[in-house]
C-alpha cells in the first residue's frame, strides 16, 4: 500500500469528544485531517491577491534557515531545491497534492495553489473560471512566485492534473517563457476513445456530482481504481463541500468540456516548446489513456509514463511511483 493511500482520509479511532464535534459539525473535522495532513508533508497554508483574486496555496519543502557547521563553526547556507507548482483539476484542490509533497519535500520546493474559483481561493460572482480564463490566473500566479520563492527563474516543472493540465498545456503554449518543464497528467483537452464519463460530459451531464454519501463513493470508484476507504464524518464534510459547489461545478464543465474551447489544447500542443511528461493511469475511467496517443503525436519533445493499476489520480493512488517518475524526469 503507497503512503498516499494510507495519508487519505482513514484516521480512526477518534475519541467521543470528537465525535461529538463531528455530528453536528463534519467540516470541522475533514479541516483537522486536512491540518494532519499537512504536518506530515511539512506544508503550509498562505495566501496571497493577484489579479483581483485572493488565492490560496500551499508550499512544501520550504528551505531551512542556514544551520550551524558543528565542526568548524560556521553557517551552511539552505539548499537549493528545484520549486515544482502543482496544478489540481477539474472538483480537485491543492490538498490533493499533499501526499506528493509528503513524498518530495525533502528534495524539492511544491506550491500547490487553489485556482480562482475553487476550494479556499476567491470565487466571484459572473466570473469567468473556464479553462482560457484560468490560464491567465495562472500566468499571474507563476510570475508571482519570485516573491514566495525568491528565485527569478520559472519554476523547474509545471505539474497539471486533469482540467489543470488543460490549463497547463494551454499556458504552455501561449506562455512558453513561464514553463522550462511540463507534466501532463491525467490531462483533458484532446479527444480520446469514447468512454462512459465522456458520453455523459457531452450529453450535459456532470458525472462527477455529489450530492449524497451515496453517490461520493460513487464518484470516488470512478476516479480511483482502488477506492480509498472515507469513513464518516468526513464523507459527510466532502458531500456539504460539493453539493454547495454543484451549481459552479457544472457552469464550468460547460467551458471545459463540451464548450467551444474544450479541444482547444490539441490544436495547439505544436506551440509547446516545453519539454513533457505524460504521465497516466493505464485503468484512467475519466480520461481515457487514449489520450496519450493524441499528446504524442503533437507535442515536439515529450516522454510517456504508464502507471499499472492506477486510475485518474495517480499522485493519491501511486504516489512514491508517481514522485519517482517526476523525479527522473527532471533528471
Amino acid at each position: 500500500m503507497t503512503r498516499g493511500r494510507t495519508a487519505l482520509l482513514t484516521t480512526l479511532g477518534l475519541a467521543a469528544a470528537t465525535v461529538g464535534i463531528a455530528a453536528w459539525a463534519p467540516e470541522a473535522v475533514l479541516a483537522a485531517e486536512f491540518a494532519r495532513q499537512r504536518l506530515l508533508a511539512g506544508a503550509q497554508r498562505y495566501a496571497i491577491e493577484l489579479g483581483g483574486h485572493r488565492w490560496s496555496y500551499l508550499d512544501a519543502g520550504r528551505p531551512r534557515a542556514a544551520r550551524a557547521d558543528m565542526r568548524k563553526g560556521s553557517a551552511l547556507p539552505a539548499p537549493d531545491k528545484p520549486v515544482i507548482v502543482l496544478v489540481h483539476g477539474f472538483t480537485g484542490s491543492k490538498e490533493n497534492w499533499l501526499p506528493l509533497m509528503r513524498e518530495m519535500s525533502d528534495t524539492h520546493r511544491l506550491i500547490a495553489p487553489d485556482l480562482p474559483g475553487w476550494g479556499e481561493s476567491e470565487r466571484k460572482a459572473a466570473a469567468d473560471y473556464g479553462a482560457s480564463a484560468q490560464v491567465e490566473h495562472l500566468a499571474r500566479f507563476l510570475r508571482a512566485l519570485p516573491a514566495i520563492t525568491g528565485r527569478h527563474e520559472p519554476p523547474a516543472l509545471l505539474v497539471g492534473h486533469s482540467m489543470g493540465g488543460q490549463v497547463a498545456g494551454l499556458l504552455a503554449a501561449r506562455h512558453p517563457d513561464l514553463v522550462d518543464r511540463l507534466v501532463l497528467m491525467s490531462a483533458s483537452g484532446v479527444l480520446f476513445d469514447e468512454n462512459e464519463f465522456g458520453r455523459s460530459v457531452l450529453a450535459g451531464d456532470n458525472p462527477f456530482g455529489v450530492g449524497s454519501r451515496a453517490q461520493l463513493h460513487r464518484y470516488l470508484g470512478i476516479v480511483f481504481r482502488q477506492p480509498p476507504m472515507v469513513p464518516w464524518p468526513f464523507d459527510e464534510a466532502m458531500v456539504q463541500r460539493r453539493r454547495d459547489d454543484a451549481a459552479f461545478e457544472q457552469h464550468v464543465l460547460d467551458d471545459i468540456g463540451r464548450g467551444p474551447a474544450a479541444f482547444a489544447l490539441q490544436e495547439e500542443l505544436p506551440a509547446i516548446r516545453a519539454r513533457t511528461l505524460l504521465l497516466w493511469g493505464r485503468d484512467d475511467r475519466v480520461i481515457d489513456p487514449s489520450a496519450v496517443a493524441i499528446f504524442e503525436a503533437g507535442l515536439s519533445d515529450c516522454r510517456t509514463s504508464l502507471l499499472n493499476e492506477c486510475g485518474h489520480m495517480p499522485m493519491m493512488e501511486h504516489t512514491r511511483e508517481t514522485a519517482m517518475a517526476i523525479k527522473e524526469f527532471l533528471q
